[in-house]
């Protein structure tokens, strides 16, 4: 898999980030009998119909396809729970409520390939567009702030805005870091001039008596 690489970092495509998205777990309910499915990333199975299992999202697109299974949206995708999320990145200037991190692929995977096993399809996409906005704007208002003084912060960023602010904060980083360096070379040298130095006064001789 390969990102556009560059001096300042790299990104991922939107379909490099959806294919790593789709190894996450989701919920299915299968309509038919299955064997067991023995796969390099593991085995999944036996499915029995209308028992629940978990399977990655890959695995459950392609069984919906066929039409083997219904998949169930996680909850957090419920338009309860997103308008909680909603008001709440709303109301907090700089902090991030917590989602999934590839809550956006996720989502646009299920609204490619599932639509109709999500409730309230048309609401729940709009609260998550109308949640990606509000982020976005506090990351941009917080990049317009960063600084040499700037310290790394517990942030609950997804991996779409992550890719997305990678490039400018690797660049800026590294743009303070050159700057800095001869400042701070320049500093430890004035710390070692003002050092009180000890005289050399030559080997001491005996006292007589």
């Amino acid at each position: 898999m390969s990102g556009q690489s560059d001096s300042r970092g790299f990104t991922f495509s939107a379909a490099e980030l959806e294919f790593l998205a789709e190894d996450e777990m989701i919920e299915i309910v299968p309509n038919l009998r299955i064997k067991p499915l023995s796969l390099i990333c593991g085995d999944f199975g036996p499915f029995q119909p209308q028992i629940p299992t978990q399977v990655p999202i890959w695995l459950a697109v392609a069984l919906k396809k066929r039409g083997k299974c219904t998949i169930r949206p996680p909850d957090w995708m419920s338009v309860e729970k997103l308008t909680l999320v909603l008001e709440a990145e709303r109301d907090k200037a700089s902090d991030f409520e917590a989602l999934p991190f590839h809550y956006v692929e996720i989502s646009r995977l299920l609204f490619d390939h599932a639509r109709d096993d999500i409730p309230e399809v048309y609401m729940v996409r709009s609260l998550i567009e109308d949640i990606k906005d509000v982020r976005f704007h506090k990351i941009s208002t917080g990049l317009e702030k960063v600084s040499s003084r700037t310290y790394a912060m517990k942030l609950n960023l997804s991996a779409m805005e992550v890719n997305v602010i990678r490039p400018f904060v690797t660049g800026s980083l590294e743009t303070f870091y050159e700057l800095g360096a001869p400042e701070i070379i320049q500093e430890s040298e004035r710390q070692e001039y003002r050092r009180p130095q000890t005289a050399d006064r030559g080997p001491r001789r005996e006292l007589r008596r």
